[in-house]
C-alpha cells in the first residue's frame, strides 16, 4: 500500500513518513557518493552527488512509486568502478546500507535515553524502521541492489561478471521490479524479523 492512502486518513503520519523517507534515501545515496569520492573516483562529484541536498538524489519516478505502491528508489549514484578496484566497489556498495543501519541504531539509542513523548517516540520509531527496511532491502543480493554490487566485488571473475552482465540487459530494471513485487511477502517477513530483533535487542 502506498503513502497516498495515509494522506486523508492520517496526514501527520504521511508527513512524518515522507520526510523520514526523504532523509533516509538522501543519506543512503550521499554515503555511496562520499565513499566513492574519498576513495578516488571523481564521478559522483562531477555529477553533483556529494551533497546532502535531497533534490540531487531523489528520482521523480521512484518517488511516485513510493506514493502509489509503497516502494520506490532514489537516483543511483554514478560511479566508475575502474577508479576503485574490487574492494573499493565493495566499500561503495556497502556504504549506503551501513549509513541506514547507523541511523536506525541512533534512533533506537535515542528512544532508550530520551524522555518518553508520544510524538518523539513515533518519529524516532518510524525513522528507525524505515532505515532498517532500506538497509535489509538493499543488501538483498539481486542485480541493481547494493547486495549484488557487494557480491560482484567479492567474486569479480565469476558471480560478479554474471551480475554485471545482467544489469546491462535492456529490461533488467523491469525484471528486478517484477521479482520484488512477486516476492514482497517473503521480503516483508525477513525485514520484519530483522526489525523485531533490533528493537528487541535494544529493549524498545
Amino acid at each position: 500500500m502506498g503513502l497516498l492512502s495515509l494522506l486523508s486518513s492520517n496526514p501527520t503520519a504521511f508527513v512524518i513518513i515522507a520526510l523520514a523517507l526523504i532523509l533516509s534515501l538522501t543519506v543512503h545515496e550521499f554515503a555511496h557518493a562520499y565513499t566513492a569520492d574519498r576513495l578516488g573516483d571523481p564521478t559522483p562529484r562531477q555529477f553533483g552527488r556529494v551533497t546532502l541536498n535531497p533534490l540531487a538524489h531523489l528520482d521523480p519516478f521512484g518517488a511516485i512509486l513510493l506514493l502509489v505502491a509503497g516502494f520506490g528508489f532514489a537516483r543511483p549514484v554514478p560511479v566508475n568502478f575502474n577508479n576503485l578496484g574490487r574492494w573499493g566497489m565493495v566499500a561503495v556498495a556497502a556504504a549506503g546500507p551501513i549509513s541506514n543501519i547507523l541511523i536506525a541504531l541512533l534512533c533506537i539509542l535515542l528512544l532508550r535515553v530520551l524522555p518518553e513523548t508520544n510524538l518523539g517516540d513515533t518519529i524516532l520509531g518510524i525513522v528507525a524502521s524505515i532505515n532498517v527496511v532500506l538497509a535489509v532491502f538493499n543488501l538483498i543480493p539481486i542485480p541493481l541492489l547494493d547486495g549484488s554490487r557487494i557480491l560482484a566485488g567479492i567474486f569479480p571473475n565469476t558471480l560478479g561478471r554474471s551480475l554485471m552482465e545482467f544489469e546491462r540487459l535492456p529490461y533488467a530494471f523491469l525484471i528486478v521490479m517484477g521479482f520484488i513485487l512477486l516476492a514482497r511477502g517473503p521480503l516483508s517477513s525477513v525485514i520484519g524479523t530483522v526489525q523485531g530483533w533490533l528493537f528487541g535487542l535494544a529493549g524498545v
